[in-house]
């Protein structure tokens, strides 16, 4: 496919200072990452954010480069490229989860701590919303924030928290009233290095491996006021607008691995002889393959459909949401079927087509369930 028609010279020469830092510094390690069940983020942050890597759409004022949706599609694309999943979502936390908020509706004061620091790989941040009782259902979490005065008092937990264990800072979502209704929640910048806060455990994943996931406990945590992002109440109004950076990053992480992933798995049938001949003159596997290529496009589409909606200023809730559920499908549907084409090889933890077959469950799950996103999507379209 010629990218010329979405992507300048420009966008070509940041694509390929982002594809030869995942060769040189992240696809060498990701092994002993992997076996390590974390990636070492203030150290890649650091390398990352003075590349101007983790600031590519935020202002330059803070340090950002002031970027279009084009160039942050590039970055998402390229590191979907590394030889994991983990190590793509810790940086997607830090660049699309985390500080979206902070740029959009914090003040002056957070955007020139935290964004900051955040872009420049100085602060590892994370996104907490989840809890063990409310996880897509978003309007479930009880984690409560209660002012007193010029704090606000943190009481609760959250789970699954990417990123969790080496995190400077969490986005955090907590419910700052016990009104009914979508007004009773407050998004904060949480630094953890305030008494109180305690990482519970660190959680033991199926995939996503080199990347570190905790559960997190906050006892008494005294946040001061001025760490609350934008108006109080409208947190779950914010997080909502935040989830569309956070899902869109999938898209990229999902047709690029797709692609990536066979294209390894027609290197291996092309030389696994069965019954004399090598498995890609089946025309069955051929085929298959075809089919998932055609569908990989299909997702890049509407991807680039999502980039032009957002360059215009317009709501691709929709959109997004498609893109999402359809990204998880295909993801898990090549990771199973290139796994199949490895045979009994595919089952062996060493081979890169196992990890990718843990890593791409997740896409499904995370961000919001497929559920969820067919459930969205219905409500927009009226049914």
């Amino acid at each position: 496919m010629s990218q010329n028609l979405y992507f300048t010279k420009e966008h070509e020469q940041v694509r390929k200072a982002l594809r030869d830092f995942v060769n040189k510094r992240i696809n060498p390690f990701v092994d002993e990452w992997e076996e390590k069940g974390a990636a070492p983020l203030h150290d890649l942050f650091k390398e990352m954010g003075e590349l101007g890597f983790l600031g590519i759409r935020y202002d330059e004022r803070y340090g950002g480069l002031g970027l279009d949706y084009w160039y942050e599609t590039v970055m998402l694309e390229e590191i979907a490229r590394a030889h994991c999943g983990g190590v793509p979502m810790a940086i997607a936390v830090q660049t699309n989860m985390a500080t979206p908020a902070i740029a959009e509706f914090g003040s002056e004061y957070l955007k020139d701590k935290y964004l900051r620091a955040a872009i420049r790989g100085e602060m590892v941040g994370a996104i907490a919303v989840t809890e063990p009782d409310a996880g897509s259902d978003v309007a479930a979490l009880k984690t409560f924030a209660k002012r007193e005065g010029e704090v606000y008092v943190l009481n609760g937990s959250k789970t699954y928290i990417t990123n969790g264990t080496q995190a400077d800072f969490l986005t955090l979502l907590a419910r700052t009233s016990e009104a009914p209704g979508y007004h009773a929640f407050s998004l904060f910048v949480v630094p953890t290095a305030l008494p109180g806060f305690k990482i519970s455990k660190k959680l033991d994943k199926l995939g996503m491996r080199s990347s570190d996931t905790a559960e997190l406990y906050f006892d008494d945590l005294r946040i001061p006021a001025e760490n609350r992002i934008g108006q109080e109440g409208e947190g779950f109004i914010y997080q909502m607008q935040q989830f569309q950076h956070e899902r869109f990053s999938a898209l990229p992480i999902c047709y690029i691995g797709a692609e990536e992933m066979i294209r390894e798995t027609v290197a291996y049938i092309k030389k696994r002889i069965v019954f004399g001949k090598p498995l890609i003159t089946k025309q069955v596997l051929r085929h298959r393959l075809v089919d998932w290529l055609s569908e990989i496009e299909c997702l890049r589409q509407l991807t680039y459909h999502i980039v032009r909606l957002k360059m215009a200023g317009q709501d691709a809730t929709k959109e997004i949401s498609m893109g999402k559920l359809i990204g998880g499908r295909l993801l898990n549907q090549v990771a199973d079927g290139c796994l199949q084409m490895y045979g009994g090889m595919g089952f062996m933890n060493e081979m890169h087509v196992s990890r990718f077959f843990r890593d791409a469950r997740l896409i499904s799950i995370g961000a919001g369930a497929s559920e969820v996103m067919s459930d969205i999507i219905a409500k927009l379209e009226g049914f």
